[in-house]
């Protein structure tokens, strides 16, 4: 089938990038303000994507770096690879997918990725290709829905007068007397809090940009003591 050296990325069409990533992502959800998609193929088969845009606010992430401009970084907003790419195959398509916005999008001084704790892993992919580790905090902003869809609570914080199916139709502030209380929302539909962790991870195209980061840089080890080590939504005990 080839070896992870034979794995090809390039540019896709959002339509294309949106259909693999409802069929392969954990949360079978799209990201709607992805800007860059890109396919992963071997032997002509696509076997992932990976999509970059802006955080849903960068108004909070800019100062994670001082000196940040608006276009001076981006978010990972969607990665979904398929099972049957070879070994290092997320590790060989991510560090292609940075080479690409290193030489196209030379602006770009840094990438900023989260790792679901709660449902998927830790960060093995970003620790194999060199992202710093800047946060771990416990997560209580996931909730499973009777449906078994599972709802961040941030989906409902930037539409919050948006009418939605699952509170028969009326919207987030309606049901919470206008005021962002994802407890309130978790009874009134009946959903289940996920517990979890979430990590912030940074890779710093420009290398230079490293010297301006304004929170610790976190030892990946620390993952361990803290006995919070997840692949593939399972917690592994060492």
């Amino acid at each position: 089938m080839g070896t992870a050296k034979d794995i090809i990325v390039k540019p896709i069409s959002s339509r294309d990038a949106n259909r693999v990533i409802k069929s392969l992502h954990y949360s079978g959800k799209v990201c709607n303000n992805s800007q860059l998609h890109f396919g992963v193929f071997l032997g002509g088969k696509c076997g992932g994507v990976l999509q970059f845009g802006c955080p849903l606010d960068r108004s909070k992430v800019l100062g994670l770096v001082e000196g940040t401009k608006w276009n001076n970084m981006m978010e990972l907003n969607r990665m979904a690879l398929a099972e049957w790419l070879p070994k290092n195959g997320e590790s060989r398509s991510i560090a292609v997918c940075l080479r690409l916005i290193r030489k196209s999008y030379p602006h770009v001084d840094w990438i900023l990725s989260y790792a679901d704790g709660t449902q998927c892993g830790h960060g093995t992919i970003y620790q194999a290709t060199g992202f710093v580790l800047t946060m771990i905090k416990t997560s209580k902003n996931l909730a499973r829905l009777p449906s078994g869809n599972v709802i961040h609570k941030i989906a409902l914080e930037v539409a919050p007068t948006r009418p939605r199916k699952e509170l028969g139709g009326r919207s987030y502030f309606e049901i919470t007397g206008g005021r962002y209380d994802f407890a309130k929302y978790i009874d009134e539909v009946g959903a289940e809090l996920l517990d979890g962790h979430q990590l912030r991870y940074i890779f710093f195209i420009n290398k230079a940009a490293r010297k301006n980061l304004t929170v610790p840089e976190i030892e990946y080890s620390k993952i361990d003591e803290l006995g919070i080590r997840m692949v593939r939504g399972n917690t592994i005990a060492l």
